[in-house]
């Protein structure tokens, strides 16, 4: 009888233990899951290798490839979050880290990673995924905003081609934009379906901040006049000089490419990796070239919300998930994440690479800009996604289509604002 419970109770433990391993499996094998946003097909190949060669080496630490998406990943996570189901490696956007941060449900990383990356990494970037005194992401690609331009079309109208040395002024830009236009052409289409991070970012170049931290910590938003220059450019060219397409400015980015193609915008503002859909979809023999953004009274400084690789807090194995990141940010590897995605990494080794500073398709021209690269305004703010969605994009959205003026908009911004952010750090 005595036998018979002994074993019955070792039965019992051994099934407990099999229910709560939190990803272990036979053998003591850990099992961590990996959830990447990678979409583009080179992008997808590149973590899926990396994480095959991972698996290769590393047997008693299975790393189990999740493919997720961009489009709606903050409600995705969280519910995951809520639920108990999130993954153990999650891949996102620095920007959308500092509510899962200051809610507690991503670790801190400070004491997980190895000299090596941290080092690395710059410190400017290590700022995007820090929040209070801990860091809840790597970050690992990032890319600038750049102009993407017909280059047939500025050569014929002799037009001072600017370089990351010698950059357009914003009012430079706004007389050139100017200069191409007429006839139905437009200097510049810019695609602003989703106004406020090309606001921000871009407005650092002048100066511009937008968001003042106290001495408290308290976030409070002050429209002032270095971050009126890049707003007030766009609103002018396309309801002053009509040298802006009023039509894009309810557009994404992929949606410009066809009127671009077709010699209606001598000019588009887009992210870095766009240069993957224009290799691709440009007809045969159209010249196109990358420039650097404007540069206003701070050069070329703009905002940049990196893409990052957080773990979980409920993740049992933050370590061997630390361990992986670690592998996949090597220098060689990094380099192969960023060609993947058309993007620039954040690393100091990665980015001396001869791959990333050829002429070819204009890699070199926006390696140079790397340095110029720093936080995003809003990367810490708590509340920042609802007062962007909820205040922000309908306002800018009507400023730049002429439908309000720089006084409401500036109200709207700090009022309605700061309202909205107030209840975030009560």
């Amino acid at each position: 009888m005595r036998t018979r419970l002994l074993l019955g109770c070792l039965a019992l433990m051994l099934l407990l233990a099999g229910c709560t391993g939190g990803g272990d499996s036979a053998g003591g094998r850990i099992t961590l899951r990996f959830q990447s946003l990678a979409w583009q097909e080179e992008s997808v190949q590149a973590n899926e290798e990396l994480v095959k060669e991972w698996n290769a080496s590393h047997p008693n630490v299975k790393v189990e490839y999740v493919q997720g998406s961009w489009d709606g990943v903050h409600d995705q996570l969280l519910t995951s979050f809520e639920g108990g189901e999130a993954p153990d490696i999650i891949h996102d956007a620095s920007d959308d880290l500092a509510d899962f941060a200051y809610g507690g449900y991503l670790a801190d990383l400070t004491g997980l990673l190895p000299a090596r990356l941290k080092s690395d990494i710059p410190q400017r970037s290590w700022e995007t995924a820090t929040f209070g005194d801990g860091i809840y992401g790597v970050p690992f690609l990032q890319e600038p905003r750049v102009l993407v331009a017909n280059a047939k079309w500025l050569k014929q109208a002799g037009v001072r081609i600017p370089t990351p040395e010698r950059p357009w002024s914003w009012a430079e830009f706004r007389k050139i934009t100017e200069r191409l236009s007429g006839d139905g052409r437009y200097g510049v289409a810019w695609p602003l379906k989703e106004p406020v991070s090309a606001t921000l970012n871009l407005s650092l170049s002048s100066g511009g901040q937008l968001f003042h931290r106290d001495a408290d910590g308290n976030v409070t938003v002050r429209f002032g006049a270095a971050d009126e220059v890049m707003p007030r450019t766009v609103h002018d060219q396309v309801n002053a000089d009509r040298s802006a397409s009023p039509t894009t400015l309810g557009s994404g980015g992929s949606d410009t490419l066809p009127g671009f193609f077709g010699g209606r915008y001598a000019m588009v503002p887009l992210g870095f990796s766009y240069r993957q859909q224009i290799v691709q979809q440009a007809p045969k023999g159209f010249d196109w070239q990358v420039l650097p953004a404007p540069a206003g009274a701070d050069g070329l400084t703009q905002g940049v919300s990196p893409q990052t690789l957080s773990i979980a807090e409920d993740s049992p194995h933050k370590r061997e998930a630390a361990e992986f990141i670690d592998f996949l940010l090597r220098p060689d590897n990094m380099v192969r994440l960023a060609l993947g995605d058309w993007m620039l990494p954040t690393g100091t080794e990665a980015l001396k690479d001869p791959a990333l500073h050829t002429t070819e398709n204009d890699w070199a021209t926006g390696t140079a800009l790397a340095a110029h690269l720093r936080s995003a305004p809003a990367q810490s703010v708590r509340g920042y996604p609802e007062w962007k969605d909820k205040i922000a994009t309908p306002a800018f959205q009507e400023y730049y289509s002429g439908a309000i003026g720089l006084d409401e908009l500036r109200e709207r911004l700090e009022e309605d604002g700061n309202l909205v952010l107030a209840r975030y750090q009560r």
